[in-house]
């Protein structure tokens, strides 16, 4: 890539196409951010790139430099495992902020009028998770608590898929509560989840990584 750079802009004499791409576990506000780079940034020729994907993709993209960076997350329960991940690839976590978790749920959903919910509240409904595949180990999983048993549960692969589910049935999936107002309307209500747990939600990067113009630009947005 860097030498495409060098020969559109020194040989064929093109405008320098701008390169940018970013992994991410599935989170509404990293999409979001990647709308407002392109917005600011997308110029007359560019290359964007945001996949949004399981954990293990992730991580192992970041570590073979398909992506600039990834986004995920880090609980109490899988630190230790995440952790060691990448130090192995020679990759490191930089927090961006803590949130205490939430469950997503339709409006026309048993809770929706509640202010907080309990695990023991959530027994009878579906829950939302998203598929691992091949590495769907407890501590690949996108979500807290996984090791629990769930009498109704539901695998997906992408975003549009379980917001469809959560309208069109009473399921749930739990995450940081954080959805960009814009992409959830009215039809999906965030509540909190009473238990003691916190994700850390951060970007993994290359250990000697510096960030490009484009890349510092979206961790600020």
């Amino acid at each position: 890539q860097q030498a495409a750079l060098i020969e559109d802009k020194y040989i064929a004499r093109q405008a320098v196409r701008q390169r940018f791409s970013v992994s991410t576990q599935h989170y509404s506000f990293t999409s979001s951010a990647f709308v407002e780079l392109v917005r600011a940034q997308g110029g007359e020729a560019y290359e964007f790139i945001l996949r949004e994907g399981k954990t293990y993709d992730t991580i192992n993209d970041v570590r073979t430099l398909r992506s600039e960076m990834g986004v995920i997350y880090m609980s109490s329960f899988n630190e230790a495992v995440i952790s060691k991940m990448l130090r192995e690839a020679n990759l490191v976590f930089s927090e961006l902020f803590s949130a205490r978790p939430h469950i997503f749920i339709g409006r026309n959903n048993p809770l929706a009028g509640r202010t907080s919910v309990t695990m023991a509240d959530l027994v009878s409904l579906p829950c939302l998770t998203y598929e691992q595949g091949d590495q769907n180990a407890f501590y690949y999983s996108e979500e807290i608590l996984s090791t629990l048993n769930h009498e109704r549960s539901i695998k997906v692969t992408d975003k549009g898929t379980i917001i469809d589910l959560m309208v069109g049935t009473d399921g749930y999936t739990i995450s940081s509560g954080i959805c960009p107002s814009y992409l959830r309307g009215e039809d999906i209500i965030s509540i909190p989840l009473e238990v003691d747990e916190v994700n850390r939600i951060g970007v993994i990067t290359h250990k000697d990584y510096r960030p490009t113009a484009l890349g510092q630009e979206y961790l600020d947005i």
